[in-house]
């Protein structure tokens, strides 16, 4: 069985820690055998095509496989707040999120719990899931385990944080993040293509990729977007403003402020550069104030 596989030696993200998790042992993600999740609930913050009108029926898992020093979710994804849930009953939640109106099922922070999610989606199509799956990630993947994916996912939407590994080891305290997370975007979009919207502009199957600009070009954007533009122009990119310094990043000397106006408007004329054809944005206010984030209104000012 695939759950007992991959649980009994973790090589389920390319940390490859090879605990067994069916034991009790815990990796880097710090999670067991049973599935553990934050909140569930309709959610009206993510990108347009992805909340719509109705909101995306998100799941919050507990706990992550990066530990980045600015995490805005630090509290979920770094202390792991959350509850103990069986698949069956999160596949119950799901129906209920499907009968509740939301345009589609949105796993966020999902990698770490692959297994019990395959075995969750199976459930909840048993009982008469129809909206779509996102698969809303950090983008630090295992292709091997995307594949066990394949055919049950309908939107993709990982994130691309670095083209640099010496950041993406200090800030984010990960080694090799590039290649993986390269490797898996293409395995994705692969899947899925490109993102493909209904009449009223939500989406129902492809990849859309994140990308948030840090101050100081800590991100070095230019080199994600690069690599983006090579697999596709076409590729739907959300180009975030949304950073401020939270968890260990207050009082840091490279991420200790703000995103200012400048840095963000220099990500977007790269990608117009590179000629992308569908870009989605947030605004920014002229006193380097972000404007309403995720947890409230929707901050995206539209396509570019």
């Amino acid at each position: 069985m695939l759950e007992e596989i991959a649980l009994g030696s973790c090589r389920i993200c390319p940390r490859n820690c090879g605990v067994d998790r069916l034991k009790g042992e815990k990796g880097a993600c710090r999670s067991g055998a049973q599935l553990k999740i934050s909140s569930i609930g309709p959610h009206f913050g993510e990108e347009p095509m992805i909340s719509g009108t109705k909101g995306s029926g998100t799941v919050f898992f507990s706990n992550c496989n990066l530990k980045c020093l600015f995490c805005q979710n630090y509290q979920i994804s770094q202390e792991g707040l959350g509850h103990r849930m069986s698949e069956e009953d999160l596949a119950a939640k799901m129906i209920e999120l499907q009968i509740a109106g939301c345009h589609n099922i949105n796993l966020v922070s999902p990698t770490h719990f692959i297994p019990q999610i395959i075995k969750t989606v199976l459930i909840a199509k048993e009982k008469g899931l129809k909206i779509p799956i996102v698969y809303n990630s950090n983008g630090y993947e295992s292709v091997d385990s995307l594949r066990s994916l394949k055919g049950l996912i309908d939107i993709y939407l990982p994130d691309i944080k670095y083209s640099d590994d010496e950041n993406a080891f200090k800030f984010s305290g990960i080694k090799r993040y590039v290649a993986a997370n390269r490797a898996a975007i293409a395995e994705m979009f692969g899947q899925v293509g490109n993102l493909i919207l209904d009449d009223s502009g939500i989406a129902t199957r492809g990849l859309l990729v994140r990308h948030l600009v840090l101050p100081d070009d800590i991100a070095e954007s230019r080199g994600s977007l690069t690599y983006l533009a090579s697999l596709s122009k076409k590729l739907w990119i959300s180009i975030m403003s949304q950073y401020h310094p939270c968890h260990k990043a207050v009082n840091h000397d490279r991420l200790g402020r703000k995103l200012r106006i400048d840095e963000y408007k220099t990500v977007l004329d790269t990608a117009l550069e590179l000629g992308f054809d569908n870009l989605l944005t947030q605004e920014m206010d002229s006193s380097d104030v972000l404007l309403p984030d995720f947890e409230r209104a929707n901050p995206f000012s539209g396509r570019v």
